[in-house]
């Protein structure tokens, strides 16, 4: 048996990155009712240009070219855009990809319609300052009316009940379960892999600390920002945000 911890320093994703996506099972596949909840969302509106400023491993890039969209992405870490570019070449789409901050996109003003920054992806900030200065930078590349979404699975719910392990996969050859501390103003999610594959028996743990931002700070953060509302859904739905059920929150700002 062999254990690793990894995510101490640098990339936290490096060793992470080509097992990322076993938490949605094969590349393409998207949540239930997603797609529904994107056609629903965007109709009407003049939707062109699209950025995802934390793609990830392209899952959401690959979803709205599915929907017709231009789409690019961009990430922090380059673990996370080298399977991204695999992801996406094994599907035959090719779509600018970069390594960015979102804290300072690098793209000229107004240059979108949509932005996405999905999967609990500003929560790895370190304080409220910069996750303004996330929103901001976001808010700056949108074009006037133009939408931002944001996603996270830290909601009241979660936070109130504070479920020390959540079993997450569990198949034949690997279980994955979180084990979660509960900090000061943050939570470190602990991802626990056991793989039980016939030729081999291993452990790894990847952790990740979190803002413990709540999703009602939210609709008070982009308005620092400069977003004037935000409206939150339950997840991928078109449900309103309901702090005792919801088991993710879905927030939606127009510039």
């Amino acid at each position: 048996m062999s254990r690793s911890l990894r995510g101490q320093q640098g990339d936290s994703y490096s060793g992470f990155a080509d097992r990322y996506d076993l938490f949605f099972g094969e590349f393409g596949q998207h949540e239930a009712g997603e797609l529904d909840f994107w056609s629903w969302l965007l109709h009407g509106l003049e939707v062109r240009r699209v950025l995802d400023c934390a793609c990830g491993t392209g899952r959401h890039v690959h979803l709205m070219h599915q929907l017709g969209h231009w789409v690019c992405g961009s990430d922090l870490s380059a673990a996370m855009l080298t399977r991204a570019s695999l992801n996406l070449t094994a599907c035959g789409v090719q779509r600018p990809l970069i390594q960015a901050d979102f804290r300072e996109l690098p793209y000229a003003g107004e240059t979108f319609d949509l932005v996405l920054c999905l999967t609990t992806s500003l929560p790895h900030l370190t304080d409220e300052r910069q996750v303004v200065s996330a929103l901001r930078s976001m808010w700056r590349v949108l074009r006037p009316g133009g939408i931002l979404v944001l996603s996270q699975g830290l909601t009241d719910k979660l936070l109130k009940q504070q479920p020390r392990f959540i079993p997450e996969i569990n198949t034949r050859d690997l279980s994955r379960v979180f084990a979660i501390d509960y900090l000061d103003g943050r939570v470190r999610i602990n991802v626990i892999d056991l793989v039980h594959e016939a030729e081999r028996l291993e452990f790894m743990v990847d952790s990740f600390e979190y803002l413990k931002l709540r999703p009602g700070e939210y609709q008070r953060l982009v308005g620092e920002a400069g977003f004037p509302f935000a409206s939150m859904y339950a997840g991928f739905s078109q449900q309103p945000y309901d702090p005792e059920t919801s088991d993710q929150v879905v927030i939606v700002a127009r510039k």
